[in-house]
């Protein structure tokens, strides 16, 4: 039984999963057959190093399972771009993105209904993570509170990566220079009507992450969607300026009101102040540079309309009524000739 009349696109990222891709994607056919009226499923092989390509090759062909879309990569890269790859060839009214190892897409059709209910975004979380070292879990909590800190906003917990977003977002997402990019956290920060679920199910599948590969994301997510890491090393650079030209007066007022001043100390510390100054200056200027250069780089559309509403009524249209002017002049050209008869 149908539950939803819409065309909803479904995107997985796969890697090295020939053993487990047929069933995975067999499950998901089903699902989807029963959850929505019409759907694509949108794989992205992210450069498989086994051979999971020649089976989605199989499954693609006559024979094979239907609505099944693949991308395959030739250079592997980090799960928001490879997501991205899926979302921005997706044609659905709907779009949703999951891991097939710990996503349960069975959760999807309660996702549907807050969509439908007017969300534009949905996001699941599932609270049975797969099991990580400590040193990774430790880095992923220490990000997550710079991010919230910077942004106000908790990626893992009210941004995770299961995630149905309306055709809408996505295409407010591709006006933006670096889509791939923002994709993970512009759902969240957009000002979209969003509503966030949790539910609890087992990961099919423990996936263990590099902890240099996340590092290196994290730290370009935390430099190409906020301000503030270098609107603190700007504001470092303002505060030695600052401190440094105060010190340079008491450097020399100490030199005028004091007698028992060591020889060379005046001098020596008026040139160590004026140095760091200069170089605190020099560093403000540049950093405030590259701030607006990145600004410039990164930033979106200055608005986005997120509605729009036309009234049923409209005198213009009214005034302009052409019909129902010569239906008149019909009616009185038939009552003057009535008249004369």
């Amino acid at each position: 039984m149908v539950s939803f009349p819409i065309f909803l696109s479904v995107v997985m990222v796969v890697r090295n999963q020939s053993g487990d891709i047929e069933s995975m994607l067999a499950e998901a056919v089903e699902t989807l057959s029963s959850q929505v009226s019409d759907f694509e499923l949108i794989v992205v092989d992210n450069a498989s190093e086994d051979d999971s390509v020649s089976i989605l090759k199989k499954l693609t062909g006559e024979q094979g399972l239907p609505n099944v879309q693949v991308y395959a990569l030739t250079k592997a890269v980090d799960a928001d771009t490879a997501s991205w790859v899926g979302l921005e060839n997706a044609l659905g009214d709907f779009v949703a993105v999951l891991d097939p190892l710990i996503d349960d897409i069975g959760f999807l059709s309660k996702m549907l209904d807050k969509a439908l209910e007017g969300a534009d975004v949905v996001f699941a979380n599932n609270q049975r993570k797969p099991v990580q070292g400590a040193t990774y879990r430790a880095a992923y909590s220490v990000f997550n509170r710079l991010y919230k800190w910077f942004n106000g906003i908790h990626l893992a917990n009210e941004a995770p990566q299961y995630r149905v977003l309306s055709k809408r977002v996505v295409n407010f997402i591709l006006q933006h220079p670096q889509p791939a990019m923002t994709y993970r956290h512009l759902p969240a920060t957009g000002g979209f009507a969003r509503a966030n679920l949790d539910y609890s199910a087992s990961p099919k599948l423990a996936q263990s992450k590099r902890l240099g590969e996340s590092i290196d994301r994290g730290m370009r997510m935390l430099v190409s969607t906020t301000r503030a890491p270098m609107r603190l090393v700007t504001s470092l650079s303002l505060f030695g300026a600052v401190a440094n030209l105060i010190y340079s007066f008491y450097v020399v007022a100490i030199g005028l009101f004091k007698s028992d001043v060591a020889p060379g100390w005046v001098s020596l510390s008026l040139q160590q102040s004026g140095m760091f100054f200069l170089i605190s200056l020099v560093l403000l200027v540049l950093g405030e540079y590259i701030l607006h250069m990145a600004s410039l780089s990164n930033e979106g559309p200055l608005y986005h309309v997120g509605q729009e509403f036309t009234s049923a009524r409209m005198t213009r249209r009214e005034k302009l009524n052409i019909e129902d002017v010569n239906q008149s002049s019909v009616k009185s050209v038939g009552a003057a000739q009535e008249r004369v008869l």
